[in-house]
C-alpha cells in the first residue's frame, strides 16, 4: 500500500532551482535512502513533506491519520527535564493508565458495595488488557534499551538535558523519535554523532522497524545495511532505484554506460547516413536525390538517444608528499591523558611504519581526537612520550575545523599558507575543490560544514606532508567527495593515521586498526574486515561471534570468486559481440561506398544485391546491439566496439 506519494514537486529559492518535478512513492514498510550531493535539495524535500515548506508546484499525498516523525540534521532536544523523565513523556498515556490501575486496585480493596465493585472490576479488566496490549509492561525496558543503544550509560539517565553537549542532545532527539514509533521516520544524517557501536545498534533497530523509513545519509555502509530502495536527487530531478546504495551505484553506472554507448552508436549511424546523403547530392541525379531524401527522412524519423546528463561536480584532490620519510614514522610510549574526573587513556604504546594506513576507532569520549591533538602538539599529555622519525612532515585535518580563520576569505585562507604560489595558481587549486568565480571571496565564517571541509582539504593537499593525521575527514563531505578523497588517499605515497566512524571508508583504506577502549588499546594488524573477524566480542558469545564472522567471510570470498568467473565469461562474449558489430559496421560503410559509385548506379542487379546485403546487415546490427546491451548490463562494463 502506498502511504506517501510526491508528485511533480518543484521548489526554488529566488532564481535558484532546487527541485524540479520530483516524484516518488513510498510503500508501507519500505526503507529508502535519499541520496545526492550537498545542496541537491534532500533536506528541503523533507521539510516539504513535513509541511515546513510549501512547494512552488506539485502535491504531497499522505495516508490518512499517518504519523510522520522527523529528525532534522543536528537538531537537539531542549528540555529542563532529566534524560529519563523526558523519555517518559513519550509514554504519557501508558503512565496515566498505570496510575489509574493503581487507583482501581486500592479502590477495589476497600470497596464494600458489590455493584460499585463490579463496575470497578470491569473497568480494571478492560484497562489492564489495553495496558498490556500497548506495551505497558515494557516501556521502562524499551527506554533503557534505546538510551543504552545510542550511547548513554545508566549513570547519565538522571542528568538534566540542558547540561548536555549538542551531540548528546541530538542523540536524545533520535532516541525519543525511535520510542514514539511514527508510521514514517524521516531521518536526516542520524549517524552524525554516533560512534561505530551506536551506529551498529541503530542499524539493527531500523532493520527490524516494522514501519516505513526515509533516511538521508552519506554513510554508505549504513545505507547498504538498512535500506532496500534508493531515491536519488540529481540536477534538480529524482530517480528511484529498487536497490540499496551499492546496488544503486552499480545500476546507475551501468545505465549511464549503456546510454552513452547507445548515443555513440546512434551518432555514428547518423554520421554514416549523412555522409551517404552528401555523396548522393553531389551526384545530383534524380535517383540520387530520391535516395538522399529517403535517408534524410529516415534520420528525421529516428528516435534520438540523448547523451547522459552531466554529473554533479566533484572535488579533484591529489595528495603527494614533498619528500620521503624514514621507515620509522612515529613511536608512542606510555602515553596517558586525563581530564578532571575522567581518565581518557593510560600507558598507550604503539609504533607506525612508513606507508601504513592506521585507523583509530573506539566509542565517543574515549580520547581518539585528544590523542591526535597530543600528537600535533595542540595538547599536552599527562605522562609518556612520542617521537617522529627522520624527515617526517606532518599534515593535520581537524574535525572541528578550528584551524580555519573564519574572518579570512577562502582565497586568503589557502594563500596565507602557500604564498609561494601565484594568484592564478591558488584560484586553479580552489577550482579543483569547487570554489569558482566569486565563491573564493566568501569569508570562511559563512561557509557550510562541507565547504569548510573542502577548504581544509585544499590546504592539506598543498602541504606536501608525508604523514597525515586525519580526524573524521569524511564528516561533512557528500558521497561524491568522500569517494574522491578515498581515491586520493589510496594513491597517496605517505603514511596515514586517521580517526573515523565511516566503516565504508575504513574498509577501503585501512591496513591496520587500533581500537581504544577501557583506557587502553587493542592493535589489529590488518584491514577493517580483519578487525571485524578478530575483534574482542564481550561475553560467552565471543567465540561464536568470531566463528560467524569467519564463516561469513569465507562465504563472501566464494561468492566473489564465482562472480568473477561468471563476469570473465560474459566479458568474453561481450568482446566477441563488439568485434562482430565492428565488422558489420565496416561492411555497411563499404556497401554505401559501392552503391554510390557511378558504375553501380547503372547496374540494377548489383544494386539489388548490395541493397539486400545492406538490409540483412542492418537487421543483424539491431540484434547485435540488443545482445551488447544485455551483456554490458550483466558485466557492469563495456568497451567501444
Amino acid at each position: 500500500m502506498i502511504i506517501l506519494s510526491c508528485n511533480n514537486i518543484s521548489f526554488s529559492y529566488g532564481t535558484d532551482i532546487i527541485l524540479g518535478n520530483v516524484s516518488f512513492r513510498l510503500l508501507q514498510g519500505e526503507k529508502a535512502g535519499l541520496v545526492g550531493v550537498n545542496g541537491a535539495g534532500k533536506s528541503t524535500l523533507f521539510r516539504i513533506i513535513t509541511g515546513q515548506l510549501r512547494p512552488d508546484s506539485g502535491e504531497i499525498f499522505l495516508s490518512r491519520d499517518l504519523r510522520v516523525g522527523y529528525l532534522e540534521q543536528s537538531s537537539g532536544l531542549e528540555s529542563d527535564k532529566t534524560i529519563w523523565d523526558e523519555m517518559l513523556v513519550t509514554f504519557s498515556p501508558l503512565i496515566s493508565a498505570e496510575n489509574r490501575l493503581k487507583q482501581l486496585e486500592a479502590g477495589m480493596a476497600a470497596e464494600k458495595d458489590e455493584n460499585r465493585l463490579g463496575s470497578m472490576m470491569r473497568e480494571y479488566d478492560a484497562l489492564l488488557e489495553r495496558f498490556s496490549r500497548e506495551g505497558g509492561y515494557e516501556y521502562n525496558s524499551r527506554i533503557r534499551g534505546v538510551l543504552k543503544g545510542l550511547g548513554f550509560d545508566e549513570s547519565q539517565f538522571g542528568l538534566r538535558i540542558r547540561s548536555l553537549s549538542g551531540g548528546q542532545k541530538t542523540r536524545l532527539a533520535l532516541a525519543r523519535l525511535l520510542l514514539e514509533e511514527p508510521d514514517i521516520l524521516l531521518l536526516d544524517e542520524p549517524t552524525n554523532h554516533l560512534d561505530i557501536t551506536a551506529t551498529e545498534w541503530l542499524e539493527d533497530f531500523l532493520k527490524n522497524y516494522r514501519k516505513s523509513l526515509i533516511v538521508i545519509s552519506h554513510d554508505r555502509y549504513f545505507l547498504d545495511t538498512v535500506t532496500t530502495k534508493t531515491i536519488e536527487l540529481e540536477n534538480h530531478r529524482c530517480t528511484t532505484y529498487e536497490r540499496n546504495y551499492t546496488g544503486y551505484a552499480e545500476q546507475k553506472a551501468r545505465e549511464r554506460e549503456i546510454q552513452q554507448k547507445h548515443y555513440e552508436l546512434q551518432q555514428r549511424e547518423i554520421a554514416r547516413m549523412e555522409a551517404f546523403i552528401e555523396r548522393q547530392r553531389q551526384w545530383n541525379r534524380e535517383r540520387n536525390i530520391i535516395a538522399a531524401e529517403s535517408r534524410q527522412k529516415a534520420i528525421d524519423r529516428m528516435e534520438k538517444t540523448e547523451a547522459p546528463s552531466r554529473l554533479p561536480g566533484s572535488i579533484n584532490i591529489r595528495l603527494q608528499s614533498s619528500r620521503s620519510s624514514g621507515n620509522d614514522v612515529l613511536s608512542v610510549k606510555g602515553l596517558s591523558r586525563s581530564f578532571p574526573g575522567k581518565e581518557l587513556f593510560r600507558d598507550i604504546n604503539f609504533e607506525v611504519k612508513k606507508s601504513e594506513k592506521v585507523f583509530i576507532i573506539g566509542p565517543n569520549g574515549c580520547g581518539k581526537s585528544t590523542l591526535l591533538k597530543i600528537l600535533t602538539g595542540k595538547l599536552l599529555q599527562d605522562s609518556g612520550s612520542f617521537k617522529y622519525g627522520h624527515n617526517v612532515i606532518l599534515g593535520y585535518y581537524d574535525q572541528e575545523l578550528e584551524e580555519l580563520d573564519e574572518a579570512s576569505t577562502v582565497l586568503e585562507e589557502v594563500w596565507n599558507d602557500n604564498d609561494r604560489l601565484t594568484h592564478t595558481e591558488i584560484r586553479n587549486v580552489l577550482a579543483q575543490f569547487l570554489f569558482t568565480g566569486d565563491d573564493v571571496y566568501k569569508t570562511v565564517g559563512v561557509l557550510s560544514g562541507g565547504e569548510k571541509s573542502r577548504v581544509a582539504l585544499a590546504k592539506l593537499m598543498l602541504s606536501g606532508a608525508n604523514l597525515l593525521l586525519l580526524d573524521e575527514p569524511t564528516n561533512h563531505l557528500d558521497i561524491n567527495s568522500r569517494e574522491a578523497l578515498e581515491e586520493a588517499l589510496l594513491s597517496y605515497d605517505g603514511t596515514i593515521i586517521a580517526v573515523s566512524h565511516d566503516r565504508y571508508f575504513m574498509r577501503k583504506l585501512a591496513s591496520r586498526v587500533i581500537e581504544m577502549s577501557n583506557g587502553g588499546i587493542e592493535d589489529y594488524r590488518g584491514g577493517y574486515s580483519f578487525y571485524l573477524e578478530h575483534r574482542r566480542i564481550p561475553s560467552a558469545e565471543g567465540a561464536e561471534g568470531r566463528d560467524r564472522a569467519a564463516t561469513a567471510s569465507k562465504l563472501e570470498h566464494l561468492e566473489s570468486k564465482e562472480d568473477r568467473a561468471r563476469k570473465r565469461k560474459l566479458k568474453k562474449m561481450l568482446a566477441e559481440c563488439e568485434d562482430e558489430i565492428n565488422r558489420a559496421e565496416a561492411r555497411l560503410a563499404a556497401i554505401s561506398e559501392e552503391m554510390s559509385r557511378e558504375d553501380a548506379l547503372s547496374d540494377h542487379v548489383l544494386l539489388a544485391a548490395l541493397h539486400d546485403e545492406q538490409t540483412g546487415l542492418e537487421s543483424r546490427l539491431e540484434e547485435l546491439y540488443r545482445q551488447w546491451t544485455e551483456l554490458a548490463s550483466s558485466t557492469g562494463s563495456a568497451t567501444d566496439p
